[in-house]
């Protein structure tokens, strides 16, 4: 019971982190409707960016993450004002791939300017484990799992007692009301992605603590938008939840049942809820009338 007690943790540590991508993703699609496929590559990009700074530059790592912050800010609104905003009105297809291709220049650049190898992470978390009545937890793990629990309350915050955050959440609701009533819908747009940017920024520094730096890590995105899926596409909620199930499932099955089924179990159980819940855990169901 101990043992399952100890993986449950990691689980739901790594969960977390998931949930932190996929936060990323709804805040997108439930703005803009865009489904973002390049998401993952600039989570990888944020890693690099705080590579450079902390590990190239030798800039002390608080001073790194500011900076990284702020280069993934300007890096989410330039993505929305030249590719996305003009884009806007087109097919979603149309848009969704605007998203594919982007994510495979991101790819390519970072493997342009960085190149392919593997690289580790500045050191910015305490090599001691946190122990939790004898249950060992990884100190990347744990420490990333705090940073990404952190970003998220920020992040609702943000979105319940700002301005800008009622904006954009009315903006959500109905984009032609929220412009009749004078909220500006591009630049909600563009915050939009800004913020997706930024927690982007920050999951790729927490999963190149974890694992290590490379141009595949963009690979990760991917595998959480079936959490995102999972939760629904528009809940900021349901994909905290779906990566905290989608984490811990993950850990138990390759506790008990072995490593090669661990990536499989969780979308098993994501097909078999979508067959019962087709819109996710807490997805908004859209009816079209004809």
């Amino acid at each position: 019971m101990e043992f399952l007690l100890e993986v449950s943790l990691v689980g739901l540590a790594i969960g977390g982190v998931y949930a932190l991508i996929a936060v990323g993703y709804s805040l997108v699609y439930r703005t803009t409707r865009v489904v973002n496929f390049a998401h993952g590559n600039m989570m990888m990009f944020g890693a690099y960016f705080f590579f450079t700074f902390a590990a190239l530059l030798e800039l002390h790592w608080s001073i790194s993450i500011i900076l990284t912050l702020l280069c993934a800010a300007f890096f989410g609104a330039g993505i929305e004002r030249l590719l996305i905003r003009p884009m806007l009105g087109r097919p979603a297809i149309s848009i969704v791939m605007v998203t594919v291709g982007l994510a495979s220049i991101l790819h390519g650049g970072a493997q342009m300017i960085w190149s392919a190898e593997d690289f580790f992470m500045p050191q910015i978390f305490p090599d001691a484990p946190l122990v939790f009545d004898g249950m060992y937890i990884p100190s990347n793990t744990a420490y990333g799992f705090l940073v990404a629990v952190s970003a998220i309350i920020i992040l609702v915050l943000v979105f319940r007692f700002t301005r800008s955050g009622i904006a954009m959440r009315a903006t959500a609701g109905d984009q032609i009301a929220a412009s009749t009533m004078g909220i500006n819908v591009p630049s909600m747009f563009s915050l939009t992605w800004i913020y997706a940017s930024l927690t982007s920024a920050l999951a790729g520094i927490v999963v190149g603590s974890i694992t290590t730096l490379n141009p595949s890590m963009g690979i990760i995105g991917l595998s959480v938008l079936a959490v995102v899926i999972l939760g629904g596409l528009d809940s900021i909620f349901g994909a905290i939840l779906a990566g905290l199930i989608v984490g811990w499932i993950e850990a138990v099955t390759g506790f008990y049942i072995g490593a090669a089924f661990k990536d499989v179990v969780p979308f098993i159980v994501l097909l078999g809820i979508l067959i019962l819940r087709p819109y996710g855990l807490f997805g908004t169901p859209e009816i079209e009338r004809l």
